[in-house]
């Protein structure tokens, strides 16, 4: 009975958000009040989300694991320019990439499948 009323909570969640049970792409970076979000968030919600728009206008649907945000290419670290993920500056010896095309103003990175 517990676990009826988890789905039964969830659907009209779902059902009160706007969830969009149709696939369509995340949009990275996206705006949900005033903050840029650049990976999917949990806000609001036990469970990861992220905005069908551009700023947040009420659509959205749940990430699944084929919806992280994609590395920007080219981008700009400590004033040099990268058009490949690199190992520079990251502590466990593994590859990241910036999410948006200047690093060293926006800080907003993520690391990189470890086979590249």
């Amino acid at each position: 009975m517990r676990k009826l009323a988890g789905w039964v909570s969830l659907v009209l969640c779902m059902y009160g958000l706007k969830a969009d049970s149709h696939y369509m792409a995340c949009v990275f970076p996206f705006m949900y009040g005033d903050v840029t979000y650049y990976n999917c968030i949990s806000v609001h919600s036990d469970f990861a989300w992220c905005s069908l728009d551009k700023k947040f206008q009420g659509r959205w649907r749940y990430c699944t694991g084929f919806d992280p945000p994609k590395c920007t290419f080219p981008f700009f670290y400590n004033s040099h320019m990268f058009s490949k993920c690199i190992k520079e500056g990251y502590v466990l010896n593994r590859s990241w990439c910036s999410l948006t095309k200047n690093y060293d103003e926006d800080g907003k990175w993520k690391q990189c499948s470890p086979y590249k």
